[in-house]
């Protein structure tokens, strides 16, 4: 018996390419991890502001490396893209962007999203929101993209209104942080707005 609802993006249509470079501009760059960012990848979550909202768990240089690597693993199974978001002429990662909670079934999937001291106060981040936005809808045919942040994060909320993701509502509860449960912000942006 087949299913009267087709696929939204049909499996497989990620993992038949590689991961592409998305470039921004102001010579900034997405590229997918590598290796030699594991240093990178350990400063943030050393920094108050990502541990804090983003709850990554502290790693070495060595588990930085393993992450990176599930990081491309997850592409290829078509679970998440997740880009560095570095200078265009090379130079370690400034921050992180992706696509995650993939649905490719159903065609939808979450923007997550981080900035290290280096790259912020640069507008970079609406700018790769906006970017990674127009390759989920338009390349990979996702239908509907959101955001979620804590209420008390405002920088993230900024982002994701400026990058185009009308504030549709709050999800009370939704989070533990450190300093208990948080409020959240849902942000969402159809591929038709």
């Amino acid at each position: 018996m087949t299913d009267p609802i087709p696929d939204v993006v049909p499996a497989g249509r990620m993992r038949s390419a590689p991961q592409p470079e998305l470039p921004l501009p102001d010579g900034m760059l997405l590229r997918p991890w590598a290796a030699y960012d594991a240093p990178s990848l350990v400063e943030s979550c050393l920094d108050p502001d990502i541990a804090h909202f983003n709850r990554p768990p502290r790693l070495d240089e060595e588990g930085a490396a393993e992450r990176i690597a599930r990081w491309r693993a997850r592409w290829q199974d078509e679970e998440a893209a997740i880009w560095a978001i570095a200078p265009a002429a090379g130079g370690p990662a400034v921050g992180l962007i992706g696509v995650a909670d993939l649905d490719l079934r159903g065609g939808s999937g979450e923007i997550l999203y981080w900035l290290l001291p280096a790259g912020r106060g640069t507008g970079v981040m609406v700018k790769a929101t906006r970017r990674v936005s127009h390759w989920a809808f338009e390349e990979l045919g996702l239908h509907r993209l959101r955001i979620t942040h804590s209420v008390h994060n405002p920088a993230s909320c900024a982002v994701a209104l400026k990058a185009g993701f009308p504030l549709e509502g709050t999800l009370r509860g939704a989070l533990l942080h450190a300093d208990g449960w948080h409020d959240e912000h849902l942000h969402a942006r159809l591929r038709t707005d």
